[in-house]
C-alpha cells in the first residue's frame, strides 16, 4: 500500500509492503506528522514553535519540545556549530526535526509489526527491509541542475537517506562560522547514515560547511555522502560506491 499526502509544506510518501498493511495505520503515520508541524512549524502562529519565538516563558514549553532543542544543541557541538538553530533572536528546529519525524514514524510502523517499507518526506527518506521485488531499496540521487536526470541510485536497506541542496528551496542553509552567509559553494549533498535522523542532522550541518561538507562526513563512522559543486562536479566519500548501482 503506497499513499502520498502533502504535510509539513511537502510531500510525505508512505509505503509499506507487509500483506496485512491498513489503510488505517498508514492514516496514524500521517496524523503524526500532521502534530509534529502543528508544533514545530515555524510559519503557524500558534504553533508551539512560534509562541516560543514570541517569548512564552520556559516553564510553559513541553518536554518534547525541550529534548529536541536539546538535540540541536548537542548537533550544534558535534559540528563545531555548524548546527545553529539561532538566527535573528529567532529559533528554526526544521533543520533537525524533518529527519527526527521521520525516524519517529519509521518506529511507530516497526512497533505496528511492519518489517518492509520507506517513508519520503520531500525527498528525505527512511527505509526497513526490502521492497516488492525483495531486494534492497533504490533511491535516486538527482541532478541538482536537471531535475529530471538521475545521477546516482544507491541500494540501501534499513538505512536513512537525506539530501541538503539549493535547487528546490533555493539558498536556505546559511554558515553561521561566516554571519550567516548563504553557502553557493555546493549545490546537492547527500548522506547515507545509520538512520534519517542521524543522516538529515549531519547533512545539513555539512552542507553548510561548503566544500569542506565533504570531508567532514569522511571523518563519520557509518556514513557516506556524494557532493554536487557549484560546477557540477561530483565528489563522494571512499566508501559510498559500495551502495551504487548505477
Amino acid at each position: 500500500m503506497k499513499q502520498t499526502k502533502l504535510i509539513m509544506g511537502m510531500p510525505i510518501t508512505i509505503e509499506v509492503i507487509d500483506a496485512h498493511i491498513t489503510k488505517s495505520d498508514i492514516n496514524k503515520i500521517f496524523d503524526y506528522f500532521t502534530e509534529v508541524d502543528k508544533r514545530y512549524s515555524t510559519y503557524k502562529a500558534n504553533s508551539e514553535i512560534s509562541q516560543i519565538n514570541n517569548g512564552l516563558p520556559k516553564k510553559l514549553w513541553s518536554s518534547e519540545v525541550k529534548k529536541v532543542l536539546k538535540l540541536c544543541e548537542q548537533t550544534k557541538n558535534e559540528t563545531q556549530g555548524y548546527f545553529n538553530i539561532h538566527r535573528n533572536g529567532q529559533i528554526d528546529p526544521s533543520g533537525l526535526v524533518k529527519g527526527w519525524a521521520i525516524n519517529n514514524a519509521a518506529n511507530k510502523l516497526i512497533k505496528m509489526g511492519y518489517k518492509n517499507f520507506y517513508i519520503d518526506a520531500g525527498g528525505d527518506l527512511q527505509v526497513k527491509g526490502r521492497n516488492t521485488m525483495n531486494k534492497a531499496w533504490t533511491i535516486g540521487i538527482r541532478n541538482p541542475f536537471n531535475r529530471e536526470q538521475i545521477v546516482k541510485t544507491v541500494a540501501i536497506k534499513n538505512k536513512g537517506v537525506a539530501t541538503s541542496g539549493t535547487y528546490v528551496r533555493g539558498f536556505h542553509i546559511y554558515n553561521p562560522q561566516k554571519n550567516y552567509k548563504s553557502v553557493n559553494e555546493i549545490a546537492s549533498l547527500t548522506v547515507i547514515g545509520p538512520n534519517i535522523y542521524e543522516a538529515d542532522r549531519f547533512a545539513t550541518a555539512a552542507f553548510a560547511m561548503g566544500l569542506n561538507g565533504i570531508e567532514f562526513i569522511e571523518s563519520l563512522v557509518g556514513y557516506e555522502a556524494y557532493m554536487i559543486d557549484n560546477k557540477a562536479v561530483a565528489t563522494m566519500t571512499s566508501g559510498f560506491e559500495s551502495y551504487v548501482v548505477q
